[in-house]
């Protein structure tokens, strides 16, 4: 039987002598809290409780005040946005966070950064808009990359970085087909240079994992530790002026002659322009331009305790690169600097079933599946998070009413940890003033809403029946 350590009272983050933190709710949903709380302690995630002590902050707004530009969210995009308009633009932002800083899903993602953005692949760019449009997409990805880079560089963000590509596995033979065909493409219309690897290969130079058939290795994949990341844009942003202000949750916004009023609890903050970066914490009613614009999936994850030498050698796990495997409701997983394996896919509907075991139960099934030697290993962390997938699974970086100096970042469905970097720099390019260079579908275009927002979550529970349905049976 497996050991799962649930000690969530350990994951309260320092805090200073006058704070007082609210409890972790494990059952917050953003489809129903009208916001995701203030003040709130960390969910008890593996990377809090290895980051560090988190940088100083500016603490709670403590009163009306007016400022150039306000950032909503403090995780991966909003911190990018406000160092790039220090940077790039000499603009000092404002950032207000409801909670504590990179609460949401920049603490509690798998740190895996890859060379995408959104859910679909090359193949299917070129279906919806056509080659020279996806060609110039896979373009902007590469240079997202490279934002991503040079931001660690830049700042010396010791994140903890595992190189060397990224594994997509295939779990079953006709997913191995649909591989083939995409390293086709990369390869011939992408110039994107792809290997493709035999289950023999596979598990004799990188990992043994058992339900795999084969495998795509791609050049372009790096593992990081996300808190010890934002902690590092956290530090950037501020030493470049930048205000970052926890506890301080937006319970009102109101527009008056093209100043924005933003309401907290300690106050209202007056901006010329706002940027939105809430990601899968993006609350119902935060403005109407953004409604039923995102639709917010729980993810599972954990992490178990430090693998023996044996084990290691018995899964083969000679890689440390991050990997993920061909289901539509993907696993993602790797293994850690300190030799622990974290592995994480989806979880439950709504965050009110979010705490029910089966959920994890599933996450550790899965690890057995992949590697039967871990059966019965003790999981020492275990959580859950919201994800931000747009209705037609690619982001926006957006300004959604020219006569409004109001924008957002948002719908990176599950692959954000390396496109936020360049999403931030983006959103900040148009809160500066500039109005070239947007000519990509996920710039000049909204996200789409859903024609039956209601019944969302009644779709949700029947997609993820045919999508079980088709990975596993079919």
């Amino acid at each position: 039987m497996d050991m799962v350590n649930n000690t969530q009272a350990d994951f309260r983050q320092p805090a200073k002598a006058d704070t007082v933190l609210d409890r972790y709710d494990p059952s917050y949903d953003p489809l129903v809290a009208a916001t995701p709380g203030r003040g709130q302690q960390y969910a008890p995630t593996y990377w809090v409780a290895t980051a560090g002590t988190p940088p100083e902050d500016d603490g709670p707004v403590t009163g009306d005040m007016d400022v150039d530009v306000v950032i909503i969210g403090s995780g991966f995009t909003g911190l990018s946005a406000a160092l790039h308009l220090a940077k790039e633009h000499g603009i000092k932002a404002t950032v207000l966070e409801a909670n504590q800083v990179s609460w949401g899903c920049t603490s509690r993602n798998g740190g895996q950064a890859q060379n995408a953005s959104g859910r679909l692949t090359r193949s299917q760019w070129i279906k919806r808009w056509g080659l020279s449009t996806a060609r110039k997409m896979h373009d902007e990805v590469q240079e997202g990359f490279d934002t991503f880079k040079n931001l660690i560089k830049e700042g010396n963000i010791d994140c903890d970085p595992q190189t060397g590509g990224h594994l997509y596995i295939a779990h079953r033979d006709k997913a191995m087909r649909k591989l083939e065909a995409e390293a086709r493409v990369l390869r011939e219309q992408f110039g994107y240079e792809t290997e493709l690897l035999d289950k023999a290969t596979l598990s004799r130079d990188y990992v043994n994992e058992a339900e795999a058939v084969g495998a795509m290795h791609e050049p372009e994949g790096i593992g990081v530790h996300p808190l010890k990341l934002a902690h590092g844009y956290h530090r950037m942003a501020r030493e470049l002026g930048a205000t970052i202000h926890p506890s301080s949750p937006v319970l009102g916004w109101e527009t008056i002659n093209g100043v924005h009023h933003i309401k907290t609890p300690g106050g209202t903050v007056r901006a010329r322009a706002v940027g939105v970066a809430t990601g899968g914490y993006t609350s119902q009613g935060l403005h109407a331009s953004l409604n039923s614009k995102i639709m917010p999936i729980l993810s599972n994850s954990l992490v178990t305790r430090p693998l023996t030498e044996r084990e290691i050698a018995e899964c083969n796990f000679r890689t440390n690169e991050v990997i993920t495997d061909t289901r539509t409701l993907r696993y993602y997983y790797r293994k850690l600097p300190d030799n622990r394996v974290q592995i994480g896919s989806r979880s439950s509907i709504t965050g009110a079933d979010a705490h029910n075991p089966r959920h994890l139960q599933m996450l550790i099934d899965g690890l057995h599946r992949k590697f039967p030697p871990l059966k019965g290993i003790q999981i020492d962390y275990s959580w859950w998070g919201w994800v931000d997938v747009s209705h037609d699974m690619m982001p926006r970086i957006y300004q959604p009413d020219d006569r409004e100096q109001i924008f957002y970042a948002l719908g990176y469905g599950g692959n954000g940890v390396m496109f936020s970097a360049h999403a931030g720099r983006r959103m900040a390019q148009r809160i500066a003033g500039i109005r070239e260079g947007f000519e990509l579908p996920i710039y000049n275009s909204p996200l789409p809403g859903h024609l039956f927002a209601p019944f969302r979550r009644l779709g949700q529970r029947m997609l993820y029946h045919w999508y079980h349905l088709r990975d596993e049976v079919l």
